[in-house]
């Protein structure tokens, strides 16, 4: 079976906006992150709600799914941390604490390399590549599985602009935040290259789902 390149619980406001343009350490989506990733939390495969009563239905299907078949991950550097520039503390290593949710080989995407680090069993690679190339390491490190496209929104256009992504699962959040990084106008804009499938959950969340035609 082939591999893919697979963008996962990717979470939206119905404007289209996922980050905001204030990140910061104390606030890293720039933006009330706790909104739009409500439907997410309230699952019961959630970490945080670990042998609680959290949701079990459609929502709770979705964030299963997160990592089934992941070998590997690529982000953007903004979504490792907020530095910018050159690397002045490479003793901050990242906003994921000391036990990342990743658990595979992370490939982030910066044009300042550092020295890959390892926290507890997920490894961060710091590359500066094209798109394709880094997609060819991430397939490799993934031994046959996945490659995750983890975000933020500046990546995953940037790899849709390569026509290097095969699926993608948008959530759509009932919110809208009027200014911030975009992932699109409408999701229309994908259906030149994606079948899309739309389905309204419960919690007033929305997930497309696309993938190649």
């Amino acid at each position: 079976m082939a591999q893919l390149m697979r963008v996962q619980n990717f979470t939206i406001s119905s404007d289209g906006v996922a980050a905001g343009v204030d990140q910061s350490f104390e606030n890293p989506f720039g933006l009330d992150h706790l909104t739009l990733m409500k439907w997410f939390f309230a699952t019961a495969s959630f970490p945080g709600n670990a042998g609680s009563s959290g949701s079990r239905g459609l929502d709770d299907y979705f964030a299963r799914d997160f990592s089934n078949n992941i070998g590997a991950e690529i982000m953007g550097r903004n979504k490792f941390g907020p530095q910018r520039g050159p690397w002045t503390d490479h003793e901050w290593e990242g906003w994921w604490g000391d036990e990342p949710p990743f658990r595979t080989p992370v490939f982030v995407l910066t044009h300042h390399e550092r020295p890959s680090i390892q926290l507890s069993d997920t490894t961060f690679h710091f590359v500066d590549s094209s798109p394709a190339d880094v997609l060819d390491r991430a397939k490799q490190a993934a031994d046959g599985k996945d490659v995750r496209l983890g975000g933020g929104v500046t990546t995953i256009r940037q790899f849709l602009d390569s026509d290097l992504v095969d699926s993608l699962h948008i959530t759509v959040a009932p919110v809208e935040f009027g200014s911030g990084l975009k992932l699109w106008e409408s999701p229309d804009e994908l259906d030149d290259r994606f079948e899309h499938e739309t389905i309204p959950s419960p919690s007033r969340v929305t997930h497309h789902l696309f993938w190649r035609k």
